[in-house]
């Protein structure tokens, strides 16, 4: 596409204008002038035949044309900024979106993410967190991570691991859980998938107990881990997204029943061709998972 001369200068001083209300501010951060940074936009105004300041006894104000012309100026300073960082040290960086359950980012994910941007410095992750709910072609994702059975119209799913379910309480509360009937007298957490407590409660061989009804319902296992924590109830959760809470001994397993009501998966459109720093990802990622479900299998055998 041919382009008219661009008269660069004179946007740049018009955008730093704009930002500051101020000629003299302007020119303190583009290292010129005041009456340079007047120049400049008046060259702007006489290339375009508009005014885009009013100039007034204390500093400026933008008018409607230069309130048109601001935004589309700010848009490609932007882009051009994004695109030389790219090529800063040397080495193209190349920009990875992914889309996470916010449970298996905070979970599993950022504790693991040093690690991936050690092997491959090249890549630039841009992570949105979600609550299951994700539109990959709406948002412009590469990868979505999410949990379910893997069904989704119109994307590969690559298999990562399941996350059974079991409750998870703080100290206080196990204390008082000796069997599955004595949850009867608690206040049962779940997420907005309804059927989660009554199959745990037939896996564990009981009948589903009257005060399930009155359980609280979340959109997020980290909100609903947080009410958990606060002593709020008892959370239905996957101890293997909650680590580090047991580890430190702030969450407890007061039982060994578990449901499995699906996994996480690695998912990206069909038609979404890999690019290196996709590829790169799902190699990294892939390893991790197995070398660590080994790791458990070793632990449990033993």
């Amino acid at each position: 596409m041919a382009r008219p001369h661009l008269p660069l200068n004179a946007i740049r001083a018009f955008e730093a204008a704009a930002r500051h209300l101020s000629f003299t501010q302007a020119a303190i951060e583009l290292c010129v002038t005041q009456a340079a940074v007047s120049h400049q936009v008046k060259v702007l105004e006489e290339r375009l035949n508009v005014k885009l300041f009013k100039r007034l006894p204390r500093g400026l104000m933008i008018t409607p044309e230069g309130e048109a012309l601001l935004p589309t100026v700010n848009q490609a300073f932007d882009r051009m900024s994004e695109a030389l960082s790219r090529l800063e040290g040397g080495q193209v960086r190349e920009v990875l979106s992914l889309g996470v359950v916010g449970t298996f980012a905070v979970g599993w994910l950022l504790p693991r993410l040093a690690d991936f941007q050690q092997q491959h410095p090249f890549v630039e992750i841009r992570l949105s967190t979600n609550n299951n709910r994700v539109d990959i072609a709406a948002e412009g994702l590469d990868y979505a991570i999410r949990f379910g059975d893997g069904a989704w119209h119109g994307v590969d799913a690559a298999p990562l691991f399941e996350a059974p379910l079991t409750p998870l309480c703080i100290p206080a509360l196990a204390e008082t859980l000796r069997t599955p009937e004595n949850l009867s007298g608690h206040t049962l957490l779940r997420s907005y998938r309804a059927n989660e407590w009554s199959n745990w409660f037939a896996a564990a061989g009981m009948a589903q107990p009257a005060n399930l009804i009155k359980g609280i319902v979340f959109d997020s296992s980290i909100a609903m881990m947080e009410a958990a924590l606060q002593g709020v109830g008892v959370a239905l959760a996957p101890p293997l997204m909650f680590a580090r809470h047991l580890a430190s001994g702030a969450i407890q397993q007061p039982f060994s029943c578990f449901i499995s009501e699906g996994g996480y998966w690695l998912t990206r459109l069909k038609s979404r061709a890999p690019t290196p720093a996709m590829d790169a990802f799902q190699g990294w990622i892939t390893q991790r998972v197995e070398t660590e479900n080994l790791s458990r299998k070793e632990q449990g055998s033993a």
